[in-house]
């Protein structure tokens, strides 16, 4: 097919691929992969404001008229839930009359009702509950806990920039793993990863910019999207971390320009506890400036079981990659700069035990 949109000649999304190096043969990585330069830019997004936000999930996971939603955050137990006219509510997770789980209570009319004895909360401090600020921004909910960041507060979290509302299609994965959040950040920092350990779906990745230092911390990654055998899509991808607990990867050219991969790790566990777990967050906005996309828009509610399996089938991955670093970690045995602050103790095998979610 041919012609011309726009004033530009069509070309299809997807390229055949000229018979490049098998996996074995392509060219290592692990010198450009310098351990200095990646604990650089880990400790640069370690140093950015959070303003103590925290992603617990996604939007549509916490629904008008719908059970309350609950997540542990940094040991704190938190409970979401939305009024009537769809504002998020959020606070303590433990009911202070007896300490119910109000995770496991009901939304009557926009209010929380603890299923022990019927404490009803609005959303607002009452009989010794607290609520803590939340923040939806459309695809993910943001609470802030002060305890817990420790920093500065902010009255909103850093929000990465996504495609205009309404052009995009989005999706939100979420896997655990037993780690900390820096090793999910730092699993994000080192793009050179990519075709070695996910070669079903990555090919022909080259770093062509690394960080320049100070606020100039962005990886520049040309890489190419494995379709199906020999069809790819080629992209450009910018790799930056807003904050400390946040990788974005962002399309700057090519097919899908301006789509974002927010990867968000939200600690699950208190510090230094001996078995850390980390909930995986990661939004996917996928966003297209070609005519048929409106038809990608329309069949949402199908694509983004889709777009969750890609994601999840990296993350078997990259999770199995951030809990090795934190097992050397913890241990005392890392190569180089990141070592853990409890070199006495246990690391802890992967067993495949942790849950995702979708949403």
């Amino acid at each position: 097919m041919s012609g011309r949109r726009g004033g530009r000649r069509w070309s299809p999304p997807v390229r055949r691929r000229g018979a490049g190096p098998d996996w074995a043969a392509q060219t290592p990585t692990w010198r450009q992969a310098r351990p200095s330069l990646i604990a650089d830019a880990l400790e640069r997004a370690s140093a950015r404001p959070s303003g103590n936000w925290f992603v617990v999930g996604a939007s549509r996971q916490v629904r008008a008229g719908d059970r309350p939603y609950g997540r542990t955050v940094g040991g704190v137990e938190v409970v979401l839930w939305r009024s009537d006219d769809g504002e998020p509510r959020a606070g303590s997770g433990i009911c202070p009359h007896l300490g119910a789980p109000l995770r496991d209570s009901r939304v009557v009319c926009g209010t929380l009702v603890c299923h022990w004895h019927g404490l009803a909360l609005d959303g607002s401090a009452s009989a010794g509950w607290r609520p803590f600020p939340v923040h939806d921004d459309g695809v993910l909910v943001w609470v802030r806990l002060d305890e817990v960041g420790g920093e500065e507060p902010t009255e909103r979290p850093v929000v990465p920039t996504r495609p205009a509302t309404g052009r995009g299609v989005d999706s939100v994965f979420t896997a655990t793993g037993r780690c900390e959040p820096q090793d999910v950040v730092a699993n994000r920092l080192d793009p050179w990863h990519g075709s070695w350990f996910h070669p079903y779906s990555f090919v022909d990745l080259s770093v062509v910019r690394e960080p320049q230092g100070g606020e100039d911390d962005a990886f520049v990654v040309d890489v190419s999207f494995r379709v199906a055998g020999r069809l790819v899509v080629p992209v450009r991808a910018e790799f930056t971390a807003p904050e400390p607990r946040t990788v974005v990867m962002r399309i700057t050219d090519g097919e899908g320009a301006t789509s974002v991969v927010e990867t968000h790790a939200t600690p699950l566990t208190g510090p230094d506890h001996e078995r850390p777990r980390t909930a995986v967050v990661e939004a996917v906005v996928a966003a297209s400036d070609r005519p048929g996309f409106a038809l990608a828009r329309a069949a949402a509610p199908v694509l983004r079981p889709l777009m969750r399996r890609t994601a999840g089938r990296l993350w078997r991955d990259d999770l199995a990659y951030a809990e090795r670093r934190w097992a050397l970690r913890s241990t005392g045995r890392f190569p180089g700069r990141g070592r853990g602050r409890r070199s006495g103790s246990r690391a802890v095998p992967r067993d495949g035990s942790e849950r995702s979610e979708h949403g």
